[in-house]
């Protein structure tokens, strides 16, 4: 689906609806996507913006300036692949206003799967709309950047629990996941020496080892996605001082960490790019985390109860049992 939302992008460039940008303008892309096509004529300085770690590692193999977020100003031109996540699109939209010179105009392109007659909509009753099209099983919509500024959309960010900082696009935005909440119930009330929490999200299972940790203890978050290691790092502000913490921006199913735990801990996610589930990105998380871990060491994991990790533990592991299985969940502790 996102090769097709980046044809519906590009499709006004193609049919002369609007002008291809010239040599020496400058073109910003936010939410790219690896694999699209500039139309003929499109010869503008691209800059990308993406901040799923795997998505921005093969931009860069392509050849692209990618950045993990938006920066600069002044831009001629500002695209848009948005997505499923309204808040995330419309603070993208608010971005882009922010990012491209007066006078510059923002493309932006969805799936009708994705709400994007709906967004296109709300964007109407905010902007002058210059235009827009249907193709490819999308809508793509423009206009230039409105004199007044921009609206910050009001669910720009969700505080969970008084005290976990979260926005849209982010795993589990708004609330603590369910099966992340099953997972902290077995960690163990004193966590000694070197942990890693695998797909980190915005913290949720760090603060908990956090709270938990003695002192002395390290602790390593691996995430992928760039927007939510920036609110982890906020979420584990207090604790920063009494344990060592770092939080990596990484793709844990592909990128191995240089350092050696005592404990890695992950609900990993069991989903790629689209919505069916995918039991392989997991598989690959569980083959890091048993890489990473030392001799004796312990992985505790809180999956689905219908996907398949039984076997892919069992054949990396030397023993493993589930120790829990409630509200479609199952938590799993596997030792090396």
């Amino acid at each position: 689906m996102t090769d097709e939302t980046s044809k519906t992008l590009f499709h006004p460039f193609e049919t002369g609806d609007l002008a291809s940008p010239g040599t020496g303008s400058r073109v910003l892309f936010i939410g790219a996507e690896p694999g699209f096509r500039l139309p003929e004529g499109f010869a503008g300085e691209l800059v990308l913006v993406q901040g799923f770690r795997p998505a921005f590692v093969d931009l860069e193999r392509q050849g692209f300036q990618v950045l993990p977020e938006s920066e600069g100003t002044g831009f001629d031109l500002v695209l848009i692949m948005a997505g499923r996540h309204r808040g995330r699109n419309e603070a993208w939209i608010a971005e882009a206003v922010r990012r491209v010179r007066p006078e510059g105009l923002i493309v932006v392109a969805a799936s009708k799967r994705d709400g994007a007659d709906a967004l296109r909509r709300r964007m109407d009753k905010l902007v002058s709309m210059g235009g827009h099209l249907s193709k490819y099983h999308g809508v793509v919509f423009w206009f230039e950047r409105p004199e007044a500024g921009f609206p910050e959309p009001d669910d720009a960010e969700a505080l969970v629990e008084d005290r976990f900082h979260t926005a849209p696009g982010m795993f589990s935005h708004g609330r603590v996941d369910p099966g992340s909440r099953l997972l902290a119930a077995h960690l163990p009330d004193r966590i000694p020496g070197k942990v890693a929490d695998f797909g980190a999200g915005w913290g949720y299972l760090s603060v908990v080892i956090a709270e938990r940790a003695r002192e002395g203890t390290v602790l390593h978050l691996y995430e992928a996605d760039h927007a939510s290691c920036a609110a982890a790092r906020r979420n584990l502000a207090d604790h920063a001082g009494r344990i060592a913490i770092d939080v990596f921006w990484h793709d844990a199913a592909r990128e191995v960490p240089a350092t050696s735990y005592d404990l890695v801990v992950m609900n990993p996610p069991f989903h790629a790019t689209g919505r069916a589930a995918d039991p392989a990105v997991g598989g690959a998380m569980i083959a890091a985390a048993a890489r990473a871990l030392r001799k004796g060491g312990t992985l505790l994991m809180v999956a689905n109860v219908g996907l398949p990790y039984e076997a892919i533990v069992g054949g990396l592991f030397a023993r493993h049992t589930e120790l829990e299985r409630a509200g479609g969940f199952k938590v799993i502790s596997a030792l090396r």
